[in-house]
C-alpha cells in the first residue's frame, strides 16, 4: 500500500515535470525573428520618482512617530 503512494507520487512528479518541456517541444519553429521599435525620443522620468516615493515614506513614518509619541493623559486608572 504505501510503495503504491509512493510510485503515484512520483509519476505524478515526473508529469509535472515533463510537461512543458513536452509541449515546448510541440510547438513549431518560425523563422520570424523579433526586432525592436526604433525610439525617437527618450524620457528621464525612471530618477524623479524615487525622490517623491522616499519623501512619502519620510512623512509616513515622521506621521506615525507623532501619533504613536501622542501626550493624551485620557489613560484609565485602576483602583
Amino acid at each position: 500500500m504505501r510503495f503504491g503512494k509512493i510510485g503515484m507520487a512520483a509519476a505524478a512528479a515526473a508529469s509535472l515535470v515533463s510537461a512543458p518541456v513536452l509541449a515546448q517541444a510541440a510547438q513549431p519553429v518560425s523563422s520570424v525573428a523579433r526586432i525592436g521599435a526604433t525610439v525617437e525620443k527618450e524620457n528621464n522620468i525612471e530618477g524623479g520618482s524615487g525622490i517623491i516615493i522616499a519623501i512619502l515614506a519620510a512623512a509616513a513614518v515622521i506621521g506615525g512617530i507623532i501619533i504613536a509619541a501622542d501626550g493624551s493623559e485620557d489613560t484609565p486608572t485602576s483602583p
